[in-house]
């Protein structure tokens, strides 16, 4: 059995807000730490039938780089439900839903930006 193992860092200021997320995955190209602005992690409780999560952002994180985040992350997730489950009418809606948000959340920004 082949093992992998994900390290994640956070640096935290005075008030614990986080000011730098890096990460580093055994088995990557990459030599280094990889800097993050952004985080969400889910894990599933299956004894507890429960989801866990851990979301974190950096101060430096910009509000339209969040709702690229957030269409990706759906988009993402919406991905691997298709594989997983194979229900694509579920998968197509989530994917409806994330381009929804992203429309909304542009017109958003533009109306922020005039004001």
């Amino acid at each position: 059995m082949t093992q992998s193992t994900i390290t994640i860092d956070i640096t935290l200021d005075k008030d614990k807000l986080p000011e730098g997320i890096h990460w580093q995955a055994s088995g990557s190209t990459a030599d280094t730490k990889q800097r993050a602005k952004a985080m969400l992690l889910g894990l599933w409780d299956g004894a507890d039938k429960s989801a866990l999560r851990i979301d974190l952002w950096t101060k430096d994180m910009m509000v339209d780089e969040m709702g690229d985040f957030f269409y990706q992350t759906i988009v993402g997730m919406a991905d691997t439900y298709q594989r997983a489950t194979g229900h694509k009418e579920l998968v197509d809606n989530m994917k409806r839903f994330a381009k929804e948000f992203y429309t909304a959340f542009r017109e958003h920004q533009l109306k922020e930006h005039k004001a």
